[in-house]
């Protein structure tokens, strides 16, 4: 007699198969908490997740999947379960397979294993989940499943190394492995495959059946399949959502559109799909619905429409930077000497001295002034409107900060395709200061983004590909800069840091500010190695408790005895003069190992990054910004 994985692996060549529904929606709906672990409750609250089973298998599903989706150790961990991860997999089967009996069903249970990056934006390197995969993979077929399903992978490269670690494990067994993908597109991948490509891909793979599941509902599957060219013999799977959510009473809800699934799973078979179940929203009456609609068919070959393009995926080589009509910072650093400085916008609704003070640091020599985002997460004017107004009006290039704060995926892209348009190409990417230490501590921090994340994004844009993997059109221009902090204890730790975000793509280097040549020449020596520009921050002192405060408040920042002695004799205007003095002597150090100059303005005075700026000016003889192009 065959096993029930040689069983199954030929019912999937045959027949239509009817799979089951949402497991974490249905147990909310049950009462289960939202946004805990519904993976936990196979050990903490077994009969939820047997009763889910058996009411899909009441409805008529053949194939369930077991309770172990996000049962990996990353997204265990954020529980504290990580330990508990074999355990939890392999209780998973263990439910699945007594509600088959409870139920006297004849029906296979499949191992679920989810995408560990699903929730994330992509990920630069996804062999870092190589190990989690094994440790689930190798739970689910101890415990003797008929079948493994991986699902909800938005970016192909992740489920190709899924497949590249469990195809081995089941290599002696034959136990078929089922692959699906998720769009945010009805096309392309998160990572930029067409649909097409990444069937192939798979196939290569070893993928015994591949297909579609979660993020969309039946139209967009039906829609995104219609399009895509499927290598001939390889099995189709369709999940689909239960369409579109909406809120309703605080509370995300989905429309009962039962006999519409019922309909739209006969469609889905016309495309050769034959293994047929719900994701997100789907509940046992809409699986009640597809088996009634396509129980007892055959399975339907597969006819791929006529001249459907199948393109190879845009490279994912790192673009730095591209030549625009202007030099960027990164252009002039490369050749001499070069001055950002920082000035930020007002906190109220003036901007006359914004422009005075911007129109003064450009006839001074500033090649760029750049712009933070609320920065101390304190509110501000838009960095974006003003960088607008000093390009435009004033013909001085912005470099805009981006912190991941205070935008989710949404707000970022649209946020950088808004500087695309306004010709603002230059940009710092920094995290943000949290928004408890803000001026509105009860607001919202975000943080969808780390800023290696948005590094990376920035320059996905910079290909013509959206945040989801959809072609733009055209290629944003975007030079990006990153931001270092020397001021911890350890230093190759935050070299470490930085190395990962030049990995990522970024363009140049701003550094926090320093107050003393030893710290520099540390800075210099630490990221020699580093090839992309480094611009040294340095920010004159204001008063001996400006001084105090940075000493004594601010980790990591040391200012010598013998320079708070010297600020402490002075007051008001003079303490601000005493501290431009001050920095005029260390930037006559700073210009013999730095070409880049980044001066931030503290408190607005820009009288003081004025003088400062026209001083690098004279110490370095660049008396035009024209001068080497």
């Amino acid at each position: 007699m065959s096993s029930r994985h040689e069983l199954f692996r030929q019912k999937l060549g045959t027949d239509v198969l009817i799979g089951d529904g949402a497991m974490a929606t249905w147990l909310y709906q049950q009462g289960h908490a939202v946004g805990s672990s519904t993976e936990e409750l196979c050990l903490k609250n077994q009969e939820w997740v047997r009763e889910a089973h058996m009411a899909y298998l009441r409805a008529g599903a053949q194939v369930i999947e077991t309770n172990s989706y996000a049962a990996n150790r990353e997204a265990l961990a954020r529980y504290g379960l990580e330990r508990k991860t074999t355990r939890i997999n392999r209780a998973a089967v263990q439910l699945a397979r007594q509600a088959v009996e409870i139920a006297e069903a004849d029906a296979f249970v499949v191992g679920s294993i989810g995408s560990i990056a699903a929730a994330r934006v992509m990920t630069a390197n996804v062999e870092e989940f190589r190990d989690s995969f094994e440790e689930q993979a190798v739970a689910l077929l101890h415990e003797g499943v008929d079948g493994l399903v991986l699902e909800t992978f938005f970016d192909l490269e992740e489920l190709l190394l899924a497949l590249d670690v469990v195809r081995p494990l089941v290599a002696s067994s034959g136990v078929p492995i089922i692959a699906q993908c998720s769009l945010l597109d009805v096309e392309r991948t998160r990572d930029g495959y067409l649909l097409s490509d990444a069937y192939f891909k798979l196939k290569e793979a070893g993928a015994d059946m591949v297909g579609l599941n979660c993020r969309l509902g039946p139209a967009e599957i039906l829609r995104a399949l219609e399009r895509a060219v499927v290598p001939e013999g390889l099995g189709l799977s369709a999940f689909p959502n239960a369409g579109r959510p909406a809120i309703v009473d605080g509370e995300f809800a989905y429309k009962p559109n039962y006999q519409y699934f019922g309909d739209s799973a006969v469609k889905l078979w016309e495309q050769g799909v034959s293994l047929i179940g719900g994701c997100c929203g789907t509940t046992p009456e809409h699986i009640q619905a597809i088996a009634g609609a396509v129980s007892g068919l055959k399975r339907r070959p597969r006819v791929n429409p006529e001249n459907a393009p199948r393109i190879e995926v845009f490279e994912r080589e790192v673009v730095r930077f591209q030549q625009s009509e202007m030099p960027t910072i990164v252009d002039l650093v490369e050749k001499r000497h070069t001055i950002i400085v920082e000035f930020d916008s007002p906190r109220d609704l003036d901007v006359e001295r914004y422009v005075e003070g911007s129109h003064e640091l450009y006839k001074a020599g500033a090649d760029a002034i750049t712009i933070a985002d609320n920065s101390l997460a304190t509110t501000r004017m838009s960095n974006m409107a003003l960088g607008s107004i000093i390009k435009r009006e004033l013909g001085i290039e912005p470099v805009v900060h981006v912190a991941c704060r205070d935008r989710n995926l949404i707000g970022q892209q649209s946020h950088l395709m808004g500087l695309h348009a306004l010709g603002i190409n230059q940009i710092l990417v920094i995290t943000g200061d949290p928004a408890r230490v803000g001026d509105l501590p009860g607001a919202s921090t975000v943080f969808d983004l780390t800023s290696f994340d948005l590094i990376r994004m920035v320059k996905q844009l910079n290909q013509g590909v959206a945040f989801s993997g959809r072609p733009m059109k055209n290629q944003a221009r975007f030079v990006c800069g990153a931001a270092f902090n020397p001021h911890v204890r350890n230093l190759d730790a935050a070299v470490a840091r930085l190395e990962r975000k030049v990995e990522a793509g970024a363009d140049y280097i701003m550094t926090q500010p320093v107050y003393d040549l030893e710290t520099m020449l540390a800075i210099k020596e630490a990221t020699a190695h580093i090839k992309v520009p480094i611009f040294i921050g340095i920010m004159p002192l204001t008063s001996t408790r400006n001084a105090e405060f940075l000493h004594n408040e601010v980790p990591g920042i040391k200012i010598s005895q013998k320079s708070r002695e010297r600020i402490k004799r002075f007051e008001g205007a003079a303490a601000r003069a005493e501290g431009v003095e001050m920095c005029k002597e260390l930037l006559d150090e700073a210009v013999k190992h730095y070409n880049g100059i980044y001066l931030i303005t503290p408190f607005n005075y820009f009288e003081m990054t004025v003088e400062l700026t026209k001083h690098v000016r004279e110490i370095t003889q660049v008396t035009s910004r024209a001068s080497t192009f």
